[in-house]
């Protein structure tokens, strides 16, 4: 027992992370769609206004705003809200076993470690997932055989490709895991400096020439201060740029191959590649940047603000 009404912290961590994974897709999920059709679209070229071209299509197309830009959301939901849910339990776990081990500090490539092998685990676990997901964001649902929810997924998969078919663009993912293992390494490195190096304003009573008394503003250096919000939205958003950046294109190859007739365009992930760099060039792996940089701070923003603030209010209960 403990002082959270019996919550150990690693329910806490996976209360936060699940909590944090379910608001993030209900904000962002229209923009997720989006990011998919262009990073699934093998034959246009990647240029500006392509994001406004896809969203007029669905809007006009695939049942109006709701039906359209909400297409998958159940499988986007039950993905992100169970994987942020097991990965920041695994993180915590694994965090908790490099203290234990090292008896001090944590430093950067602890935290790499810990979260390379929360990312892997949680990969492998909900890859299925992510399969449909792609598969139903990629095509509105009046496309012949497109899946009409989660289950006739799971049930059509099942069918006509057997396990492999689950686990299709498991490689890519993989690789994609050093995009978080590099996004939370820089956001712990982050937070850290920020709650040792948080300078405030001070009045220092001081006498002039005249010998009137006056004050003068100093800076003072608080050491472990606690985050607020705000630090929360700028470390978040650093970190997470620097990731993407870094990582992006593995999510083109993703859901390249995750995607309904992939078993019968590559491969495999050394053929993908060729493919994308002989057709479309190096732009090709980058198509879907722009709303993805659009989604994935919106989405960064309300993940780490809910995470940390439903962490702290469990704590303090």
């Amino acid at each position: 027992m403990n002082d959270n009404h019996g919550l150990s912290p690693s329910a806490v961590e996976t209360i936060a992370g699940f909590t944090a994974g379910v608001s993030s897709t209900l904000a962002v999920h229209p923009l997720d769609v989006i990011k998919t059709r262009l990073q699934v679209d093998r034959f246009s070229s990647s240029r500006i206004g392509s994001s406004l071209r896809i969203a007029r299509t669905i809007a006009q197309n695939e049942g109006g705003l709701l039906a359209g830009f909400y297409r998958g959301l159940t499988p986007n939901l039950v993905g992100n809200s169970v994987s942020w849910g097991l990965y920041f339990l695994w993180y915590r776990n694994i965090k908790d076993a490099l203290h234990d081990m090292r008896g001090s500090r944590l430093g950067s490539l602890d935290y790499f470690v810990a979260s390379g092998s929360a990312g892997i685990i949680t990969a492998l676990l909900t890859n299925p997932i992510w399969v449909i997901k792609t598969r139903m964001l990629s095509t509105g649902s009046h496309v012949p055989g497109a899946y009409p929810s989660l289950a006739a997924g799971v049930r059509a998969i099942y069918r006509s490709e057997g396990l492999a078919g689950f686990y299709r663009g498991m490689v890519p993912a993989l690789f994609g895991v050093s995009h978080g293992a590099l996004q939370f390494m820089a956001y712990e490195q982050l937070k850290r400096y920020r709650a040792t190096t948080t300078f405030i304003p001070q009045l220092d009573p001081d006498i002039n020439r005249e010998g009137l008394s006056t004050t003068s503003t100093a800076l003072s250096l608080q050491k472990n201060q606690p985050l607020n919000n705000i630090d929360y939205l700028l470390l978040s958003s650093l970190s997470k740029i620097f990731a993407g950046c870094a990582t992006y294109p593995y999510q083109v190859l993703r859901a390249r191959l995750q995607t309904y007739d992939a078993a019968g365009t590559y491969s495999g992930v050394t053929d993908a590649i060729a493919q994308i760099w002989r057709r479309e060039g190096l732009s090709g792996f980058y198509k879907g940047l722009g709303p993805n940089l659009l989604r994935v701070l919106p989405s960064t923003w309300v993940t780490f603000l809910v995470y940390e603030n439903v962490r702290i209010y469990l704590g303090r209960r």
